[in-house]
């Protein structure tokens, strides 16, 4: 982990290390005072020498100028170490994120991902900033007032060395026992954050169903948890304050009636006492700082741990060694292909899948809910990979191609695809960076989006809220199906994406496919048979296994399936899922 963590220091080292530098060039110059103030008390005020009074004060004063000057240096090197360190996290964790297929995005909850990239950071920051300044100004400073203290009088300082053992042990007890605490507390966070987000983007369904008490009682609970794994670590933190007080007034004590009964006895000259005394306070402030940065790390260490697994997480689909940058054709192949999951899954998603796909065909993909239509197309894209067998696009394992090549040739368009916030034409724009604002028009011309934007004031100039809100599901649909369309793709996979059109804007979209892109393979998910049933072949899916493939008019005649679906969307009775042809394994819904 620390090592993870220490990479992203990158280009800020050289702040990282003028920051101990100055703290501890500030620990000498406050080691020195005390010094320098013995001997005002000893040599002058004692004796008489205004003279030497004046030239020691003025080198108190520059040792406390050059003292703040250092403070002030190790604050502003510290600063932007401990904020280019956060910047640094955040951005390689965001930067491997988009790396992460999505089996390895399966394995974190939105909220969390926020969370460490928020919350955590926060965490690490602050405590990176506190062990730079801290934890070499604080150790420093008890090491040189120790040593000072002993080279006055060994006998007092022997008191600090008690102290600093008594309050080490405590402090490492207290940290040891709250250290659970704060590794459970950041888990509540995310369950905090999952039900904000959650809230605000279901608000209309929220407001729809009045369910705001409940949601506020949710939150109210989210909220309470955290309180609470709080207040539990901090009933052992807040044991460190006052033993720490106690053990300061105690040395005070101890060293003022020792040290007085010594200077009574000729062995100790009230300068000497008056030195001691500062550096007890300085030993014992510098283990109050130690204590602080211990809990700072103790909190940070929990923190560390949730970024550093972003961080470390590995992409499970990697590029080959040599990849091929050239698909040649939209041709699609599936040789004896099984696909899970999880390694675990007792029973496959899909099962023995065999399927010769021809350049620029058209073909329909139907089945219950559950019957695992959405895990099929994403194998083509390598958005997974296979468990078993190999899926072959434009001739060649869809393994050996540069992903990036393989999916910018490949695009799909979900049922609930986004929006993102911006022009419509920023959001087209993401088929194709440079596309001109006629090849956006056209796009949506064959998407049946370009009569509803003219309708708009500001036309391909109106802007899009966040997640698409102000526009309907069906226009959603359509601008996400013209911006695949301006990529110009090989393979276009519309995964029940026109199920929240109309029936006639369907058919007149999938003219427009036939029309001006007969080179381009095309894949449609449906649950309407209309919606697919002049396609030139469709595949009947149940269960994870081919029940059917080929024209309706031959599934008509040879898979039930098929046919009972037909007959019952015709007569209105229902489709798949009303047949009974549902399963509990599977990919999309």
């Amino acid at each position: 982990m620390i090592k993870t963590l220490a990479a992203q220091v990158k280009e800020f080292k050289k702040v990282s290390f003028l920051t101990p530098v100055s703290m501890i060039f500030e620990v000498l110059m406050e080691t020195l005072i005390p010094l320098l103030m013995a001997s005002i008390i000893d040599n002058g005020v004692n004796k008489g020498n205004i003279r030497h009074i004046y030239i020691v004060g003025i080198w108190m004063v520059g040792a406390a100028a050059l003292g703040l000057l250092a403070g002030i240096l190790g604050g502003v090197f510290g600063a932007k170490a401990s904020t280019g360190f956060a910047r640094n996290l955040r951005k390689g964790m965001f930067d491997n994120i988009q790396n992460f297929s999505f089996s390895n995005i399966d394995k974190y909850s939105v909220a969390g991902l926020v969370t460490r990239m928020t919350t955590d950071v926060t965490n690490l920051q602050n405590a990176y900033q506190m062990i730079l300044r801290m934890c070499f100004r604080a150790p420093a400073s008890l090491i040189c007032a120790m040593i000072m203290a002993f080279l006055i009088n060994a006998r007092l300082a022997s008191i600090y060395l008690i102290a600093v053992v008594v309050l080490g042990t405590i402090l490492f007890l207290i940290m040891s026992k709250a250290s659970r605490y704060f590794k459970e507390v950041f888990q509540k966070y995310d369950d905090l954050n999952a039900s904000v987000q959650e809230n605000v983007s279901a608000i209309r369904v929220v407001k729809s169903f009045v369910r705001e008490d409940y949601e506020n009682k949710k939150f109210t609970r989210a909220a309470e948890n955290v309180y609470k794994m709080f207040i539990r670590a901090e009933r052992i933190l807040v044991v460190n304050n006052p033993m720490m007080q106690l053990t300061v007034y105690g040395c005070i004590l101890l060293l003022s009636w020792l040290g007085a009964k010594m200077i009574v006895g000729g062995s100790l000259t009230t300068g000497e006492l008056m030195s001691l005394l500062t550096y007890c306070m300085n030993i014992l402030m510098s283990l109050m700082m130690l204590s602080m940065v211990f809990v700072m790390v103790t909190m940070s260490m929990a923190s560390g741990e949730r970024v550093a697994e972003v961080l470390n997480e590995k992409s499970d689909l990697t590029n080959p060694e040599h990849p091929d940058f050239q698909v040649a054709d939209g041709s699609i192949e599936f040789q004896n292909v099984s696909f899970s999951y999880s390694k675990t899954a007792e029973k496959p998603v899909l099962d023995q899948i065999n399927l010769s796909i021809h350049s620029g065909e058209t073909i329909g993909i139907i089945g219950g809910t559950g019957s695992s239509k959405s895990s099929l197309v994403s194998l083509i894209s390598r958005l997974y990979d296979v468990t078993d067998g190999a899926v072959m696009v434009g001739g060649k394992d869809v393994r050996s191609y540069d992903m990036e090549t393989l999916r910018n040739e490949v695009a799909v368009v979900l049922q609930k695809n986004v929006l993102f916030s911006g022009t419509i034409l920023d959001n087209l724009r993401w088929g194709k960076e440079d596309a001109t604002e006629e090849e956006c028009i056209h796009a949506c011309e064959l998407a049946c989006a370009d009569e509803f934007i003219q309708r708009f004031p500001e036309g391909y100039h109106t802007y899009i809220e966040q997640g698409g809100s102000n526009v309907s599901g069906g226009q959603k649909q359509r601008l996400c199906i013209a911006r695949a369309l301006l990529k110009n793709p090989k393979i276009l996979i519309l995964d029940d994406s026109t199920s929240a059109v109309d029936t006639a804007t369907d058919a007149r979209i999938r003219d427009a496919f036939a029309k001006e892109i007969p080179g381009t393979t095309k894949l449609i998910i449906a649950q309407r048979i209309s919606s697919v049933q002049n396609a030139d072949r469709i595949i009947v899916l149940d269960e994870g296994k081919i029940h059917g493939f080929g024209t309706h008019e031959e599934l008509m005649k040879t898979d039930e399936i098929y046919r009972d679906v037909y007959e019952s969307q015709n007569s209105g009775a229902g489709d798949f899922d009303s047949l009974g042809n549902e399963s509990t394994e599977g990919g999309e819904a």
